[in-house]
């Protein structure tokens, strides 16, 4: 309980102030989320406080702040689509599973191997599926038929546009223009809650009955949370959901570490990665258990928390009961809101989130890594997620294996003069001036056929003095081992003499597991000339 070292009446009123900030912000974002990723809003509600209060209790950072998040929509609508809610809940359930066993077994080191391109990709494809699902709920479009599809969910805007609702327009428009000039301002209102109430009073006053809201498209939301059920699981669910529980997973293990390492930086702290994500896991097995959808770290509400003073994670926990109470006491007031005035507050959030900077950064470099991004967001955009990440990451070891490949450069001559135990050999075997080869690079299965090439061209076998000069290979695998040894093989077998020098740790290693140490002698591995 590192966390809570030295906590005072002073840090309580610090979380306090914090946690009904960010919990006040968080109620729109909830429903929004839910109601963007195809399931009724009081689910996002749901998953906001016993995911949020579950994230600060049992993660790995101090200030984080865990929920529904814009990054899940495109996966989770993908899933109610083709699977339905219960489906949802169930795949949830799972995908917090598979982030214990990914904290319990140390692998969240893992996650941070995935390249920037990727990352940046898939987010800005997401962000582009985000605000282009909006535009039918900004503009009151009627006779949507929704879907996961990009490219159809365009072509079914087109078909509509001459549906378009003034109303809606005028109300969207109304909380478009309160979240953006409020902050700068009053930064310290919360724009998105101004927003939704302000328009949603206007929609009220002015369009009576004109405008789509909450309760007339999903009902009214109830002021209580739902009763404890435990999903059915059955081995043909499980199988038919490891694929989707595994992506949730996955992006919400990044998406939850990206928003720790955010919140160190703001605040000097450093979170534990493995713990959070079992902390994710356990929030995203609980939260399934009353209706809530996926959960992770929230990067814009964990930064809001740090900036209001917070002081331990507390404040999450007190930003869960807001939520809470706020459920219990103005359900019935939200069902008015209409969906003309989530749909601004969500293209924001897609705004926010599509790291357009970092994007088109990586973009004007014109390197393997800009094709890696577009690759990535392009998949995102017109195939899905996962497809994109697993093409992404594939690209990203073919193109890595490529630049190692070609960092290694094999160059042979001859030695004019001789020194020590090689000079000694070497006029024994009348060679006055053996064969030197220096290998620069690692020499691994990617640069295994360049060295092969480079070796067959005027590296001569007759030479019975062969010194490798290896003081600038770092690596060798198998392979790598595999080729040299078929080059010094047949010199050994001829009675000539190698000899190694200023050889690195790790290829010794390599050398003395599989025998070729041995084979070529101790005493004729020296240390790096001068």
């Amino acid at each position: 309980m590192e966390r809570f070292a030295g906590y005072n009446i002073s840090a309580l009123r610090r979380d306090l102030i914090s946690g009904t900030i960010v919990g006040i912000i968080a109620i729109p974002l909830g429903m929004a989320f839910a109601i963007a990723s195809g399931v009724d809003p009081e689910y996002g509600i749901y998953s906001t406080i016993v995911a949020g209060v579950m994230i600060s209790l049992f993660g790995g950072s101090k200030f984080q702040i865990g929920g529904p998040t814009g990054a899940f929509i495109p996966i989770l609508f993908g899933i109610v689509m083709h699977y339905g809610y219960d489906n949802l809940l169930l795949a949830g359930f799972m995908a917090g599973i598979i982030l214990i066993l990914l904290g319990v077994f140390r692998l969240g080191v893992l996650i941070a191997f995935i390249p920037r391109p990727v990352v940046t990709g898939f987010t800005a494809g997401i962000a582009v599926i985000i605000f282009s699902g909006q535009i039918a709920n900004f503009l009151g479009l009627s006779g949507i038929e929704a879907s996961d599809k990009f490219g159809v969910n365009m072509k079914e805007i087109a078909l509509h546009l001459g549906t378009v609702n003034g109303p809606s327009v005028i109300t969207a428009a109304v909380c478009l223009l309160i979240i953006v000039l409020l902050p700068r301002v009053l930064p310290q209102v919360p724009a998105s809650l101004a927003g939704l109430i302000v328009s949603s009073t206007v929609a009220a006053l002015f369009f009576q009955g004109k405008v789509a809201t909450i309760g007339s498209a999903f009902g009214a939301i109830p002021s209580t949370l739902p009763q404890f059920h435990f999903p059915v699981i059955t081995w043909d669910r499980i199988e038919m959901l490891l694929y989707p529980a595994f992506l949730i997973a996955v992006l919400g293990g990044i998406e939850s570490l990206l928003s720790a390492v955010v919140a160190d930086e703001m605040s000097g702290s450093k979170h534990h990665a493995n713990r959070e994500l079992i902390g994710q896991g356990i929030a995203n097995m609980a939260a399934p258990l009353f209706g809530g959808i996926p959960a992770t770290g929230a990067i814009a509400r964990t930064a809001t928390n740090i900036k209001s003073g917070a002081a331990s994670p507390l404040s999450g926990v007190i930003h869960g009961i807001v939520v809470f109470l706020v459920l219990i006491l103005l359900a019935p007031y939200a069902s008015e809101i209409p969906l003309s005035s989530i749909a601004p507050l969500l293209m924001l959030v897609a705004w926010n989130m599509s790291e357009r900077r970092e994007f088109l950064r990586i973009a004007k470099t014109r390197t393997s890594d800009s094709f890696l991004l577009l690759i990535t967001f392009l998949l995102t955009v017109w195939v899905n997620l996962m497809t994109a990440v697993e093409v992404g990451l594939i690209l990203a070891v073919i193109l890595f294996v490529k630049r190692m490949s070609d960092g290694l450069t094999v160059v042979n001559g001859r030695l004019d003069g001789t020194e020590g135990d090689i000079g000694a050999e070497a006029q024994d075997r009348e060679c006055p001036h053996p064969c030197q080869i220096t290998i620069e690079g690692p020499l691994f299965f990617g640069s295994s056929n360049r060295f092969e090439k480079a070796m067959s061209r005027g590296m001569p076998h007759e030479s019975v003095a062969v010194v490798l000069q290896l003081d600038k290979m770092p690596y060798m695998d198998m392979t790598g081992e595999y080729k040299l040894a078929a080059y010094i093989q047949p010199i050994l077998n001829a009675g000539g003499v190698v000899f190694v020098r200023g050889i690195q740790p790790q290829p010794l290693a390599m050398m003395k597991k599989t025998g070729l140490y041995r084979l070529i002698g101790e005493n004729r591995f020296l240390e790096k000339s001068g």
